[in-house]
């Protein structure tokens, strides 16, 4: 059999069951201890070999940049340097993931072309190793590798796979007001008055397969932080609440709010309450992934 001359990857998006901020570091960072969850909704990630050289890359968002700044050519960029393979690729990104939404739609898109190239190249790199490149390209990327569930500490690379998330249907809504994470984190440092949320609870209530401890004890510190900047955030999980969902709030940095469901009927009905009454933002629904 010949080589392998093309390869297409899923990068799933993440929510952050429960994000809290625990400390500042020297460097800037912020160290942190998230619980994070693998959803559905993915971008899809092709690549194909080419003649000479290039990294050509294209994204069905024409307004993304297509070279540097971009994780997914950056990624590229580094597995070559990495391996010092010199190959030219054509890397094609279908964009589902809303950008800025804080689901980690550039990280997934750069943890779905080291995994795509290591394979299409066969090179043979461990998960570990895969991690430790992502995290040059972003704190996220190393959890995209890894996918499912998950507690993440440091600034985000130190990762203990869990046990899966008992299950949710996930209702997501971004509103189209935009956030700054280093403005989100920068105010976050201002203040005084931080509630923390119960991670050890959630760790507990997934490890029981507690389907409703795990609602409950969603939580995100930046939330507070985000709803001044867009308000937005508090009427969509208000109106969320109103079709009963299990538990609701803000997924990363924001502004995207994710609703968890156990009932289907009721996500649908939410679902379109929020995608054709005229709310402007982008509507999705989906769930965990396992």
């Amino acid at each position: 059999m010949g080589r392998s001359e093309q390869i297409e990857v899923t990068a799933p998006a993440k929510i952050n069951l429960s994000l809290d901020v625990i400390g500042r570091r020297e460097d800037g960072y912020h160290e942190v201890r998230m619980v994070m969850q693998s959803i559905r909704l993915c971008d899809r990630v092709r690549i194909n070999r080419i003649a000479g050289s290039d990294i050509v890359l294209k994204n069905s968002l024409a307004y993304l940049p297509s070279g540097k700044g971009n994780l997914a050519y950056d990624a590229a960029v580094l597995f070559r340097e990495e391996t010092g393979i010199g190959d030219g690729v054509f890397v094609e990104v279908e964009k589902n993931i809303p950008v800025a939404a804080g689901l980690a739609g550039g990280s997934t898109d750069a943890a779905a072309v080291l995994c795509g190239l290591n394979e299409l190249f066969e090179t043979g790199l461990t998960e570990q190793k895969l991690r430790e490149m992502g995290l040059r390209l972003g704190a996220d990327v190393p959890f995209c590798i890894m996918g499912g569930t998950a507690l993440a500490e440091g600034i985000g690379e130190k990762l203990t796979k869990l046990k899966d998330a008992p299950k949710f249907h996930v209702l997501l809504v971004k509103p189209m007001t935009g956030v700054s994470t280093k403005e989100v984190y920068t105010r976050l440092d201002s203040k005084s008055d931080i509630a923390h949320p119960d991670v050890d609870g959630m760790l507990r209530a997934i490890d029981e397969g507690d389907h409703l401890g795990v609602a409950r004890r969603i939580g995100n510190v930046l939330e507070p932080v985000t709803r001044d900047m867009c308000p937005e955030i508090e009427k969509i999980e208000r109106q969320m609440k109103n079709f009963g969902c299990e538990g609701v709030q803000m997924s990363g940095s924001g502004p995207t709010v994710f609703g968890l469901f156990a009932d289907k009927d009721r996500a649908k009905a939410a679902y379109m309450h929020f995608k054709i009454g005229g709310f402007g933002g982008q509507t999705f629904l989906t769930e965990f992934l396992r």
